[in-house]
Order: C-alpha cells, then structure tokens, then sequence
C-alpha cells in the first residue's frame, strides 16, 4: 500500500501529511484507514504533545472519494463504519491542529473542523458542496460547522455549495464569539464574578 500519510517528528510535535495530490487529498477509503492508524499510534505515544494535520499548498483535502462514494449503497455506507472513523479522530486525546492551505472541502472540510484547532493560510477556500451532488454533510459537517462560524453562515455554505475564504471564516467565528460574549455579559453570573474580582473574593455563581 502507498504512502498515503507521511509522518515528520519535530521534538514532541508530530506532523501528519495528507499524501494524495493527484487527487487534490481526496479522502479514499485507504488513506481515512491511514491516518486514523496514523493518528491513533502518535495518540499513545507519550512524547508526543501536539499532533499537526497537514496537506499542501493546494489542498488540504478537496473532499471524500466520489468515485468511492458513488459504488455504494446507503446500506454499504452503513455497514462500512466509515462514520466511526471520525469519531475517533474526535476522540484523540492529543491536541490536534489543522494547517490548512488551498481547498478544504466537503469531507476535507469536515476532518479540520474535527481538529482541535484550524490554522488557515490566506489561500485557505472552506466548504461543504455536498448539496452539488444530491447529498449532504455526513461526518459532522452540519454541526461543527455552525458552532465554528454560526448558524446563518453555515446554513448559507452548506445550502448553497459556496466556498468560504479564510478571511471570511474567522470574521464570522469573532461575530458568533461576540454574540456569545454579549449573552453571557447580561448575566447575573456575569456581573457576580466581576464584582467579586473588584472585591478580590470567590464569586459565588447561581448558573444564572
């Protein structure tokens, strides 16, 4: 089997590559296989503090396999467990980091947003063009992806199939943490550990 991942040590930090350009990292069933192995092995590896998830300049992965999708059934999907892979990416107890450059969709789209957390060069194009070909988000997509940039902007990407530049993406995530930042203000809890910060205290919070 082909290379698929690559793996550099820089010191504690672990580098993973994604290593399909000819197919823009298109994420096949042999190279998921690949890098969850990859990544689980670097998980139990007690020297290793920080896990890095790379492709290249062009993409970090533009997608799943469609040629791999289009040969099987909703009972093939089902009974493959492809899903479970995700889960245990999400599960990894070593930080992980996306660098991402270039494309980032669909799937690829889905496995930075599973990291811990994105690193996004100015090339950086987020998507999720499922709805292009007569699906959906299927590994998170649909979840992770609201919570990163909000709901309005996310329903706009997924609904639509347009790409999101990095610019964009980090805009719309400082919005949603404003939003959020405004709601907690408005808080008892809010007010309470302020006041006792003055007050050099321990704030007594009611969940309020």
């Amino acid at each position: 089997m082909s290379e698929l991942v690559l793996t550099e040590r820089e010191g504690a930090i672990a580098v993973v590559t994604l290593n399909r350009p000819d197919a823009l990292n298109a994420l096949s069933d042999a190279l998921m296989e690949q890098l969850v192995s990859t990544l689980l092995e670097l998980d139990r590896d007690e020297e290793v503090r920080c896990i890095v998830l790379a492709g290249n300049d062009k993409a970090f992965a533009a997608g799943a396999d469609i040629a791999e999708l289009a040969r099987s059934s909703a009972i093939d999907l089902y009974y493959q467990r492809r899903i479970e892979r995700w889960d245990a990416i999400r599960g990894l107890w070593t930080p992980l980091i996306a660098a991402v450059s270039g494309y980032c969709l669909g799937g690829g789209c889905e496995l930075a947003l599973a990291c811990d957390l994105i690193v996004a060069s100015e090339s950086a194009k987020f998507g999720q063009p499922e709805t292009g070909v007569g699906v959906l988000p299927g590994a998170g997509g649909t979840q992770r992806l609201t919570r990163a940039v909000g709901k309005a902007l996310a329903m706009d990407v997924i609904l639509s199939g347009r790409f999101l530049s990095a610019d964009e993406a980090l805009a719309a995530g400082l919005e949603y943490e404003r939003r959020l930042l405004y709601l907690a203000f408005a808080s008892d809890d809010a007010k309470e550990g302020l006041t006792a910060f003055m007050e050099k205290r321990k704030p007594e919070f009611k969940g309020r």
